[in-house]
């Protein structure tokens, strides 16, 4: 089988696409070639199967351009394109791919319906998507196959707990709809013995600014810390360093299902969290960690009861929630639902 991916950027120390040098190559242990088309790349251990073409250019137009041409011979012998999170490149590619007889999938975990979207959509053969939840609209062509952990790399911790105060993070950018300043408000509340880390990058104007008005916030309570990032291959250890992980996110149309929050739970984390969308992955468990989004005294009463629980009862859910990681949302998990649509797709079309 051959498969063309593609996607943005092949970077390792990307801060949001970092991942998917995971899914490449983790598809490419499936298949028996890979042809990447990325704008750029800076990755120096690609497998041996696969293959990257660049495309980046100036402005749109001539990125267009240069996709089409490096698509072309790209589509020879291919089994099925897969578009990464980017709808215009699968509105691009459909006439063409389709003049070849390729099935175009689309893979996309976002809250915005882009015009693109809608477009991509329609033209594409299959989309994918964390769930029903994690796509923004409507169609038949949706398929959800569940996050791609890495859950040999996001595992439990090895040492035992350090000594002192419950450790609380909240890990992602500072954006408002993250909802840092509801958790703020909940965890001061608290009097329980813990710490809360805020920790991600800030990306635009508005999230420099609301980071610090965060840190003033974490100024004026001994107890609060807000940091830089850290690098992908430094996360798994960030989570595992921690004792509860929160996602205080507030609820947007076609929310996505946030993936710190199953990276947390593979390194058997107990995650709080405030999107509705979650509950099911949550459900079952000793304890509610699902708090109504925006509402800090609701969410304050969640953590408390974390904060107040046994090590025992931590451990348990924690343990609880990596089972279902392993189960629904690795890495293998993801890479082997890929196959299994391109050859659903191809079958359907007698290809």
């Amino acid at each position: 089988m051959k498969l063309v991916f593609v996607t943005q950027t092949l970077d390792p120390e990307h801060g949001s696409l970092a991942q998917t040098l995971d899914l490449v190559r983790s598809l490419a242990e499936r298949v028996d070639q890979v042809v990447v088309l990325c704008r750029t790349v800076s990755w120096e251990e690609i497998p041996a199967n696969v293959e990257v073409r660049t495309f980046d250019a100036r402005g749109k137009a001539g990125r267009a351009l240069a996709f089409e041409r490096e698509l072309g011979p790209s589509l020879r012998g291919a089994d099925a394109v897969l578009v990464h999170m980017v709808p215009t490149f699968a509105a691009l590619a459909a006439p063409l791919a389709r003049a070849r007889r390729v099935p175009v999938l689309l893979w996309y975990a976002h809250w915005h319906a882009s015009r693109s979207l809608r477009l991509a959509t329609r033209l594409a053969d299959r989309v994918l998507s964390v769930d029903t939840s994690s796509f923004p609209l409507q169609t038949a062509k949706l398929t959800g196959i569940g996050h791609a952990i890495d859950v040999q790399a996001f595992a439990p911790p090895t040492a035992a707990r350090p000594e002192g105060p419950l450790r609380l993070l909240a890990f992602g950018r500072t954006a408002r709809w993250k909802g840092l300043a509801t958790l703020l408000d909940a965890f001061e509340s608290l009097d329980g013995d813990a710490s809360l880390e805020l920790r991600g990058p800030s990306l635009t104007p508005d999230e420099v600014e609301h980071r610090a008005e965060l840190m003033q916030r974490a100024a004026a309570d001994g107890r609060v810390s807000v940091e830089p990032p850290v690098p992908r291959a430094a996360v798994p250890a960030l989570l595992a360093g921690v004792d509860v992980v929160v996602s205080p996110a507030e609820p947007r149309a076609g929310a996505t299902l946030d993936k710190a929050v199953y990276e947390a739970a593979a390194c058997e984390r107990p995650v709080v969290a405030t999107n509705a969308a979650l509950a099911p992955f949550l459900a079952d468990l000793a304890l509610d960690l699902v708090a109504p989004a925006r509402d800090a005294p609701a969410l304050a009463a969640t953590l408390g009861a974390v904060i107040a629980a046994s090590p025992q009862t931590r451990a348990e859910i924690g343990a609880e929630l990596r089972r279902r990681v392993v189960r629904e949302h690795s890495l293998e998990h993801w890479a082997d639902a890929v196959i299994r649509v391109v050859r659903e797709v191809r079958s359907a079309r007698g290809g």
